[in-house]
């Protein structure tokens, strides 16, 4: 929620800003949703096109099956209300990258209704065609003085799916957030690589204020195609912030689309805002209605797999992760895929303590990662899951410290081998309450008698140089936690 100065401290308006969100999916097809022609990325343009996507007279559209099936699993992962009879209409507005003048969508009877996710409830989803894409030319592109446009037709005809939400949504971060749960729903899913730098996944946001405490919706706006989580949520904190300031100097905010340029962080109106009228709906005659069968439903449900969401809650419920740690593993599939094996490879996992289960989770999601490469699948490496499993013991049972098991998780990244070998070869071994470590943190207080009298003080902070000194002189061997309490133990504390 966001403050607003009025003219002064008496009229200071607090106002809340609502938020819809329409995210356009592109589904994983091998071709487009109403004709043959090959999906594509990057290839030549207007390489992949047919009398069909291009609108040639005479040309007719047919639905692509597995599109259909692919927003099925969409719709039944959300929760949504799947119609048994849905048809596609002409939704007409004259834009040059749209060769038919219309695109082909659907209206009053989409493919599902309502839904959840995260909170976040949904109005529809519905399947419709991708437009064209187009190019704008700069100076060099200047014909007479004028700058021109140009259109790849290749994208033109891509299925898509459109997820509306609810004004449910009430800042900038949660928008980012929610996004980010329905995208690796949807990348989990396998129904679209919902790649944004190749806007496979976009982001239309409607924003809107009123004041906080009333229930009445605001005059909204729509800021179009965002396809960063950056930008989209530069884009809402900016466009409340430009609302604000049209409320708060006694003005309307007028319904209109609008563009955000991330660069400039400068928001510019490109047209006022459609109504359903204006788009002329009617529906496609050249297509008939979709009637989704039992036998269609029972495909896709068969074919979802373990949802993000409920991978997370198992994986609190069944081994007693942390939501953070759970929700690390079951957002990147692999990382939880490898962290339930390298649990099976003790055996049953409901005799392995939770301690032990919280150490391997932190391990694997945390720092593995870093040390095989970020987006590199650990299945692919040579680390292996048992042997993350047998380095996770050696933590828990304090065998070893962390920055010792960040090193034997580099020598695994490099060469495999057993956990014991490396901790062995490379003397990785911790030191623990033994008369070793006593006598060097005895040194390290009389190297540094001004710290040690300033905790004596309960000057807690103090603490660093001593146990810094200690880390150097066991070539970081040392538990920290056993080093804090040999150092109060010493000074009497």
């Amino acid at each position: 929620m966001a403050v607003s100065a009025g003219a002064d401290a008496a009229s200071a308006v607090s106002y809340e800003p609502v938020i819809g969100l329409e995210i356009h999916v592109q589904l994983a097809t091998r071709t487009k949703m109403f004709c043959g022609c090959e999906m594509s990325f990057g290839d030549p343009p207007n390489t992949h096109t047919c009398p069909v996507c291009l609108a040639l007279p005479g040309a007719l559209p047919v639905v692509n099956e597995l599109a259909v099936h692919l927003a099925l699993m969409i719709g039944l992962a959300l929760g949504c209300e799947l119609a048994p009879r849905s048809i596609f209409h002409r939704k007409h507005y004259f834009y040059p990258d749209l060769p038919k003048g219309y695109q082909i969508s659907q209206y009053d009877e989409p493919l599902c209704r309502g839904g959840s996710l995260g909170g976040v409830r949904l109005h529809r989803v519905h399947m419709e065609e991708d437009a064209a894409k187009l190019i704008h030319m700069g100076a060099s592109g200047r014909i007479h003085g004028s700058e021109i446009s140009v259109v790849d037709f290749n994208r033109g005809g891509s299925p898509l799916v459109e997820i509306v939400t609810e004004p449910d949504v009430h800042s900038a971060e949660q928008a980012g957030e929610w996004l980010r749960l329905l995208r690796v729903t949807l990348r989990q899913l396998g129904v679209s690589d919902v790649n944004m730098d190749e806007g496979s996944l976009r982001c239309d946001a409607n924003v809107s204020l009123r004041p906080a405490g009333t229930t009445a919706l605001g005059v909204k706006t729509e800021l179009k195609n965002l396809n960063s989580f950056r930008f989209i949520e530069a884009g809402i904190r900016a466009e409340i912030a430009r609302q604000e300031g049209v409320l708060d100097a006694g003005a309307t905010v007028s319904q209109e689309t609008l563009h955000f340029d991330p660069s400039s962080g400068q928001i510019t109106s490109l047209r006022s805002k459609e109504e359903a009228h204006d788009y002329r709906y009617f529906p496609e005659p050249d297509l008939p209605p979709v009637a989704i069968t039992e036998q269609m439903i029972a495909r896709a449900r068969a074919a979802m797999g373990e949802l993000p969401l409920d991978r997370e809650q198992r994986l609190q419920q069944a081994f007693g992760l942390t939501a953070e740690r759970a929700r690390a593993l079951a957002f990147r599939r692999e990382l939880g895929d490898y962290f339930e094996q390298a649990v099976a490879a003790g055996g049953d996992h409901g005799a392995t303590p939770t301690e032990l289960l919280q150490t391997l989770a932190n391990l694997i999601a945390v720092e593995l990662p870093p040390r095989i490469g970020s987006d590199t699948d650990p299945f692919d490496c040579s680390v292996t899951p048992a042997a993350m499993l047998a380095l996770a013991r050696m933590l828990a049972t304090k065998q070893i410290n962390m920055g010792g098991a960040r090193t034997v998780i580099e020598r695994l990244a490099e060469h495999g081998g057993e956990v014991e070998a490396i901790v062995a070869q490379e003397d990785l071994g911790a030191l623990g309450d033994g008369d070793e470590l006593a006598t060097v943190v005895a040194a390290a207080l009389a190297a540094h008698p001004d710290a040690a009298e300033r905790l004596r003080t309960g000057n807690q902070k103090a603490i660093g140089p001593i146990v810094g000194f200690v880390m150097r002189e066991t070539k970081g061997r040392a538990d920290g936690s056993e080093v804090t309490r040999l150092v109060h133990q010493q000074l009497g504390l």
